[in-house]
């Protein structure tokens, strides 16, 4: 997998370091994580990472659009590695948890607006709010 990686990070010029692909594998393996959480987890194989090397490397990754940075209202931002698509999100009010939704309907922008003023539009962002199952039960 580290080459797959390795490929991503070179099809957007960037410099394949140990920080970086750390930093890919934490997001494939947990999507929807805060910047705490994937410190933690690079930290976990690789301890002399440092706090400031992450948030640089979240930021490096999310500039070259293999990353994507998501924050719904009134929560902190969360990151996902699944870029490319024009998908949205399900958050839980009671725990936060976030979940993947595919486009509603057909192509990108998924949704068109009814008086777009003159926009070029190439992305809708949706959020659905509701209750988990873990939190319903």
């Amino acid at each position: 997998m580290a080459s797959d990686f390795e490929a991503q990070l070179r099809s957007v010029s960037l410099r394949v370091t140990r920080p970086r692909l750390a930093v890919l594998a934490a997001l494939r393996d947990n999507p929807h994580v805060d910047t705490e959480t994937v410190i933690a987890l690079v930290r976990a194989d690789h301890p002399k990472v440092s706090h400031q090397a992450i948030y640089d490397v979240l930021r490096a990754l999310t500039d070259a659009g293999l990353v994507r940075r998501i924050q719904p209202a009134g929560a902190i931002a969360r990151y996902e590695s699944r870029v490319g698509d024009n998908h949205h999100h399900v958050v839980c009010r009671g725990c936060g948890a976030i979940a993947d939704v595919d486009c509603v309907v057909g192509n990108a922008p998924c949704l068109t607006p009814s008086n777009g003023h003159g926009y070029v539009v190439d992305e809708a962002e949706v959020v659905y709010w509701g209750i988990c199952p873990d939190c319903a039960a």
